[in-house]
């Protein structure tokens, strides 16, 4: 079997070597540059995880390092069926084999996807980056090994990159309307089409593989994602003895994006219909939900932990296109779906999100405390034509304020009128401005 897996790495590593770059949308992904830890490319099934390897293989590429220092490698191949941990180590014989003048003089990068396809690759990968001078680059995704234990299998030997779906910037990159300039400099007519384009985006969403087709083939595709993740990553995985309860949960959650979600009424709610779940396995398909990226969960914003516990979490899907699958309403709901965008948003920001719950009742959807140290709440919402809206948006960013002494106080949406007083010390933003920035 080593011959055979030698000829076959040895033929991939030449294919690749002598590929061209595929021309890919662009992804504004920032992975922490730490010398001496590979990067973990996690992320839900389908947002893009090979692509961004590519991304990354291409911009070192641009900034000068030699096509034949730079290799690509999946491990997904029928070929390499049994391979072992032992047998990884003949990627590294047959590379330096035909790169020579490589080994220990210049540094390599190696980008590996579906690693986790090898049992024992953890070791192999951090004696990698202890023995040679290599960069490494570490993807996958499969029921072997969830996308986020590609990074905790390093044992601290890994820095983690976020494979999101594409945020609204990529979304109109990816269809050649991304603004070239700043949004206050933009015409009334390119504002316009910026803002009917957000307006597609909020219903369609940005998996990849899902732009450009039509509503019932994107549904169809979307779905198949959530089926696939649900029955290998989850079910199959750890062997779920309530595949029904766990699909009903997956319905509640992602057919009402930005809602307040209890196990404890959702238990009431299963015992009703006669399904007998016990609350502690409830607890456990919800965290399973969070790890294979298929949702997002916001805690309350408090110090009491206690507090954190008991209060209900708000949950959003990992993408605003997969609420129209599951929403039974029939009405497209743009308000949540603009609030999934705008925390997906503080996310990729680098945002530790919550929400806020005031002492009269009022919630501001999320405290936003960036990597700067600097603090915003946000409150999002779809129109602020109605007079009554405005105030009770308005209202919850006064009463948190005072409790938040130091955080500025957004407003984004995506209908403003012409004429609105504002209150002092409250900035309103257009949704398709605030998305569009950059937080430094």
């Amino acid at each position: 079997m080593e011959a055979q897996f030698r000829e076959v790495l040895r033929q991939k590593i030449v294919d690749n070597l002598g590929a061209p770059l595929p021309a890919l949308t662009r992804r504004d992904i920032r992975p922490p540059e730490i010398r001496g830890k590979a990067v973990a490319v996690i992320g839900m099934r389908r947002a893009g995880k090979t692509s961004y390897l590519w991304q990354e293989l291409a911009d070192r590429r641009a900034a000068g390092i030699a096509r034949e220092g730079l290799l690509y490698l999946s491990f997904e191949d029928e070929r390499l069926a049994g391979m072992s941990a032992r047998d990884l180590n003949l990627v590294v014989e047959e590379y330096y084999r035909l790169q020579p003048e490589w080994r220990d003089r210049r540094r390599a990068t190696f980008f590996f996807d579906e690693i986790q396809v090898v049992p024992g690759w953890e070791a192999f990968a951090r004696r990698l980056l202890d023995s040679e001078q290599v960069d490494l680059f570490l993807s996958g995704s499969s029921a072997k090994l969830l996308s986020r234990e590609v990074a905790t299998s390093m044992r601290g030997r890994a820095v983690e990159a976020v494979i999101y779906p594409f945020s609204f910037r990529e979304y109109l990159r990816h269809r050649g309307r991304e603004p070239e300039k700043s949004p206050e400099r933009l015409t009334k007519a390119e504002r316009s089409h910026l803002e009917k384009a957000l307006r597609n985006y909020l219903e369609a969403g940005g998996f990849p593989e899902a732009q450009g087709l039509d509503s019932r083939n994107r549904q169809e595709l979307l779905k198949a994602y959530v089926d696939v993740v649900l029955l290998r990553d989850i079910i199959e995985r750890h062997a779920v003895s309530h595949p029904v309860a766990l699909r009903w949960m997956v319905r509640q959650l992602l057919g009402n994006a930005a809602g307040a979600f209890s196990v404890n009424k959702f238990y009431g709610d299963l015992k009703s219909q006669g399904i007998a779940v016990a609350k502690d396995t409830l607890h456990s398909y919800l965290a399973h939900l969070e790890d294979v990226f298929l949702i997002r969960m916001v805690s309350i914003a408090t110090v009491s932990e206690r507090r954190r516990m008991v209060n209900p979490r708000k949950v959003y899907p990992i993408d605003p296109g997969l609420t129209p699958i599951f929403d039974r309403s029939g009405k497209a709901n743009l308000g949540h779906a603009l609030e999934t965008c705008v925390l997906l948003e503080l996310d990729r920001r680098g945002a530790e999100v919550s929400y806020v719950h005031t002492s009269d009742g009022r919630e501001v959807d999320f405290l936003a405390r960036y990597p700067s140290g600097r603090e915003e709440l946000v409150q999002v919402c779809a129109s602020l034509d109605d007079p009554d809206t405005r105030r009770r948006e308005m209202r919850a960013l006064i009463d948190a304020a005072p409790h938040y002494p130091g955080a500025a106080r957004s407003l984004i949406a995506l209908d403003i009128p012409s004429a609105v007083e504002i209150p002092s010390g409250i900035v309103l933003h257009r949704a398709t401005d605030w998305l569009l920035v950059e937080e430094a």
